[in-house]
């Protein structure tokens, strides 16, 4: 396969961080391109993170009950709307009463991820949520964290019953069953991520190409080369709204599932 064009983030993160990740990459057996061994998709979590701290750091000390500002405002929606569907409800609904111990790091993860997811949009840029490497990595980050949550609420012996299932008898089928089950879910949330932010991107680049094409195109012809004006704006428009609500839903369901998971981790059997 031909590798993707280096992108302009790529080549100042390489600038900044090459030197030191091509020796590690080196110290761990892997031998990457000395002049950019940092790849596209891995500059753009970098990317996403800095703008996100940014974001976040310019937000807090401007962060107002009497007077919200539209950032704000756009930002408690993300958290909690009237249709439960924000990071702060869905940890009330799904986990309770001490739910908000788990906020910050499934609200991080949703968060990374809706920022990723986007990120795309933006010219010359694109979304590391595309390559697959990049959900996999967070869905093995959910992974730990959930089993993680479980072992540190219930303790080792109690968290591993839960694998049994209710009835003892049962349990040697049970086990390996569970045990298959939990890792299947770093697949599922990878592929899911992956495959929807492959194909959305692919779309959009592919559609954009054409579109550009055929206002060219329009424009030669004098009888419709009015439609040359009306095209370029109004179908790319409409693939980037459909982009924009992928995102939006890859985003909610990679953050609605690890909640799941984690409620599951954490709760007492009885």
């Amino acid at each position: 396969m031909e590798a993707k064009p280096e992108l302009w983030v790529t080549k100042y993160v390489n600038l900044l961080l090459g030197k030191p990740a091509a020796l590690l990459l080196a110290a761990l057996g892997f031998h990457p391109d000395p002049h950019a061994p940092i790849p596209n998709h891995v500059a753009m979590e970098f990317f996403v993170f800095a703008l996100a701290a940014i974001l976040f750091l310019w937000l807090r000390p401007r962060l107002s009950v009497d007077r919200p500002g539209a950032t704000q405002q756009f930002m408690e929606v993300l958290f909690t709307n009237p249709f439960r569907l924000g990071l702060r409800d869905m940890v009330d609904d799904f986990l309770g009463h001490g739910g908000e111990q788990y906020l910050p790091m499934l609200g991080s993860i949703g968060m990374f991820i809706l920022f990723a997811n986007l990120i795309g949009m933006v010219p010359t840029l694109e979304s590391p949520t595309a390559q697959y490497t990049v959900p996999l990595g967070c869905a093995f980050l959910v992974f730990v964290y959930y089993n993680w949550c479980g072992l540190r609420k219930n303790g080792p012996l109690r968290y591993a019953f839960q694998f049994a299932g209710p009835i003892p008898a049962l349990a040697p089928l049970m086990v390996p069953l569970e045990i298959f089950s939990h890792l299947a879910r770093m697949l599922s949330l990878t592929v899911r991520l992956w495959a929807n932010m492959m194909a959305s991107e692919t779309i959009y680049g592919v559609i954009l190409a054409l579109t550009i094409a055929l206002s060219v195109f329009l424009e030669k012809m004098s009888v419709i080369g009015y439609l040359s004006t009306v095209v370029p704006l109004l179908v790319p428009v409409i693939f980037m709204a459909l982009h924009i609500f992928v995102a939006f839903i890859q985003a909610f369901v990679f953050t609605i599932l690890p909640v799941i998971y984690v409620s599951g981790a954490v709760a007492h059997q009885h």
